[in-house]
């Protein structure tokens, strides 16, 4: 007499179906924490390169490069031949200006070396290519460099203080507070190229001329920044941030040290800026240091140490956890 074969319940298996969504939701968050250590990974994999090829450029240069140049070049064209793109470089007309038609096809060509893979953004507006990192100006809220003109709004302003700046040409022996504690270059997030849409953590936000919102000191830029209504789109100033990698600006190219990392990034009136350093690393932000390391550093970060780490020749001390 053969014996019946006896089944899941419905309790059991509905008791089996939820022991696997259980070990599901458990193992996801793993999964992600993994895929997001290899990107933050190969994030700083990006920046040690970008970083040794800077001291290769120097070493063949007797200097680094500008920050950008007068057609408005970023560091990253002169830094191609030290990370296998020689050939993208000869294309680059190092005569005319970054949008000129003769540098349309460098400035459409992406380059991995650019890009963050933990950066959600994966696509730029067509006839650009996408970057996510970024030159140090310093901690000073000047765009440009000090005019000699009294007149001026911007006279008496002090004159960038970090490796990268219009013209730049800066030595690591000027590096005088060494280079392991002076940041070369950081990163950034791209925007979301539309400024009919308020995104806080990467648009640059336009303070205009209104009456309190022009500082003349980097504490007065946090105070104004740290204040702003994000959701008037009023003050929507550059959401075409982290493209095209080619021009040397401050939404494309350069970043500061006057507000935290992951903190608004401003524009003021008469050539002020703060743009801010920012990922979606978790807690932080990878900066890559002048002496070729790359260090984690928490956006919890101390405002004196953050300014002084952006600060080449400024003699404070650095203190990194």
């Amino acid at each position: 007499m053969s014996k019946s074969r006896r089944g899941f319940t419905l309790i059991e298996l509905l008791v089996v179906i939820a022991i696997i969504a259980i070990l599901i939701g458990l193992l996801l968050p793993a999964v992600q924490k993994v895929r997001e250590a290899a990107a933050r990974m190969q994030c700083t994999n990006n920046l040690k390169q970008l970083a040794l090829a800077a001291h290769s450029y120097h070493d063949a240069n007797n200097g680094l490069p500008p920050a950008r140049d007068a057609m408005n070049l970023s560091t990253h064209v002169f830094l191609l031949p030290y990370i296998e793109q020689d050939n993208l470089f000869r294309q680059i007309d190092l005569n005319s200006q970054y949008n000129s038609a003769s540098n349309a096809v460098a400035r459409a060509t992406p380059v991995k070396t650019f890009i963050c893979p933990s950066d959600p953004v994966v696509s730029v507006p067509a006839g650009w290519a996408g970057n996510n990192y970024y030159v140090n100006q310093g901690s000073g809220i000047l765009w440009g460099l000090p005019p000699g003109d009294a007149s001026n709004v911007n006279f008496g302003l002090p004159a960038p203080n970090g490796p990268f700046f219009l013209g730049s040409k800066t030595t690591l022996l000027a590096i005088t507070d060494g280079t392991s504690n002076t940041a070369l270059m950081s990163e950034r997030r791209k925007g979301d190229f539309n400024n009919g849409l308020s995104t806080p953590l990467t648009d640059t936000f336009w303070l205009g001329q209104a009456v309190g919102l022009y500082p003349n000191t980097p504490d007065e830029a946090v105070a104004i920044a740290t204040g702003l209504d994000t959701s008037n789109l009023t003050y929507q100033g550059m959401s075409d941030v982290g493209a095209p990698w080619i021009r040397g600006y401050h939404s494309t190219t350069v970043y500061f040290h006057v507000v935290a990392p992951n903190s608004r990034s401003c524009m003021y009136p008469s050539g002020r800026i703060a743009t801010a350093a920012n990922s979606m690393h978790t807690g932080g932000v990878n900066v890559a240091l002048c002496d070729g390391s790359v260090r984690f550093i928490n956006s919890s970060i101390s405002l004196v140490n953050w300014r002084s780490l952006g600060s080449r020749a400024g003699g404070e001390v650095v203190e990194l956890p």
